[in-house]
């Protein structure tokens, strides 16, 4: 008996779509017919792979309209930002396949002089690559594995997070269309136990997962009897400091957003702030009335610019989060009557700025994924820095001054994968994404991000 699951809405809580869910048997089957295809991918030319993919990204933004639309229903994002994905994802794609030549160049080496060798090294892939994609940035994730492994040689098995299945299957399409040969690319729509399995047969050379801390554990322990690579992105609790010297306005304005889009869910999402006490009443007043101009509703609205968060677990989380820092002496200071849709019970969350927080309170420590934010005030960069540092999570931090020299300084102290000056909460696909502590393992995108995805073959030859 084939066993579906239902996707439930967000926000009407109702169900948007069914997919079937597959059998250990089926699943493995493919890993099968992956490996099985890998033998002939992995001799095509890179510029062969290039020609392909890039032919998939156009197919991909032809139905753009339609994957947003979808997008908005499986995770109820507002409709205009979910276009932003879309955009994002041809970002990222183009900008590997433009580089992949280069990237996997074979890189000479130098021989002595009067002698007949010819060294080099060579990027070769590694084989059926296995991306396990979250469901808070569907296209965005699985794009930073499925595109470069792909572009290496490698084959590649997708499976997203139950709520954005449907997701995986944009993908295939896209595949399809622009003629990528047959098991090259393929979904899986598989449970966590097959998913395991599907890690533990022999011909998966290498797994790439986004999720939790908890899931990317469970992931490596899963793969921890084999000597294959695991790449994490994991969580998140990704500070912010604004200095003495910042454009609070433009401070204020940016971190709101950074905290607040996609309803906060987002690994690499502000969710602390620490401000110097001369600006801080500043920075304040502005942050709150910049979340007071938020429109928390139907994603469809074109007024809505806030949705709901993924379920109503995740809202009492959030919520919870909350109510014990509150208990503990934070003060909120945006009133929730002006979000009625914010009700118990629901998976909306109101936007809510919290002082008098510190990291005794799970707020400032525990990752939210949420619309919510705690502003601590600080003296100086001193403790600033010991703050920012003071988590098990690294994958970002931005510092906000208008003096650079003290923000490079800085960001040499901070313990994260990306630094970033006045801006925040943005993968630039030229650099290399990356996470530091419980943020992960590994690295996405840039040239660098084809490492993981292929090894080193080395070729010493002393030629007749």
């Amino acid at each position: 008996m084939t066993v579906s699951h239902e996707i439930l809405s967000p926000f009407s809580n109702s169900v948007v779509a069914s997919v079937p869910v597959e059998p250990e048997s089926s699943a493995l089957a493919k890993v099968a017919a992956a490996a099985a295809a890998f033998e002939s991918w992995k001799s095509t030319t890179v510029e062969t792979r290039v020609n392909i993919i890039s032919k998939a990204i156009d197919a991909f933004l032809a139905d753009k309209d339609a994957i947003a639309n979808e997008l908005a229903n499986l995770i109820a994002r507002p409709l205009t930002h979910c276009y932003n994905e879309v955009r994002g994802f041809e970002e990222r794609a183009r900008h590997m396949t433009s580089i992949a030549a280069s990237s996997l160049a074979d890189v000479p080496v130098p021989s002595p002089p009067n002698t007949t060798f010819k060294k080099f090294i060579r990027r070769v892939p590694l084989g059926v690559v296995f991306v396990v994609a979250a469901w808070n940035y569907p296209y965005l994730v699985a794009v930073n594995a499925v595109v470069p492994a792909l572009l290496a040689g490698n084959t590649v098995l997708l499976k997203h997070a139950p709520q954005t299945f449907p997701c995986a299957d944009r993908f295939a399409k896209a595949f399809e269309a622009a003629g990528l040969p047959k098991d090259v690319f393929q979904v899986l729509h598989v449970d966590h136990q097959v998913a395991a399995k599907v890690i533990d047969a022999k011909e998966v050379s290498f797994v790439q997962f986004t999720g939790s801390v908890r899931g990317g554990l469970q992931v490596n322990k899963a793969a921890s009897h084999r000597p294959i690579g695991v790449g994490m992105e994991l969580g998140g609790k990704d500070p912010a400091y604004v200095r003495a010297d910042a454009d609070v306005a433009s401070a204020a304005e940016n971190i709101v957003d950074g905290a607040m889009y996609n309803s906060g869910q987002s690994c690499c999402a502000v969710e602390r702030v620490y401000v110097h006490e001369s600006v801080f009443d500043e920075f304040i007043s502005k942050a709150v009335n910049v979340v007071k101009l938020y429109k928390l509703g139907d994603p469809f609205d074109k007024a809505t610019n806030l949705g709901p968060v993924i379920s109503v677990r995740a809202a009492e989380t959030i919520r919870g989060q909350v109510l014990e820092a509150v208990s503990h002496g934070a003060v909120p200071l945006v009133d929730e009557s002006l979000f009625p849709e914010a009700k118990p019970g629901s998976a909306f969350v109101a936007p809510q700025i919290l002082i008098n927080v510190n990291h005794d309170m799970k707020l400032m420590t525990e990752e939210t994924f949420g619309p919510v934010v705690g502003v601590m005030k600080v003296k100086d960069d001193d403790e600033a820095v010991k703050l920012m540092n003071d988590s098990e999570f690294g994958l970002t931090a931005s510092v906000w001054t208008r003096d650079n020299d003290a923000a490079l300084a800085l960001a040499d102290r901070l313990e994260a994968g990306t630094i970033f000056q006045n801006r925040c909460d943005y993968l630039d696909p030229g650099l290399a994404w990356v996470g530091v502590k419980n943020s992960g393992r590994g690295c996405s995108l840039s040239k660098y991000g084809f490492d993981a995805l292929t090894r080193p073959k080395s070729y010493h030859l002393r030629q007749a």
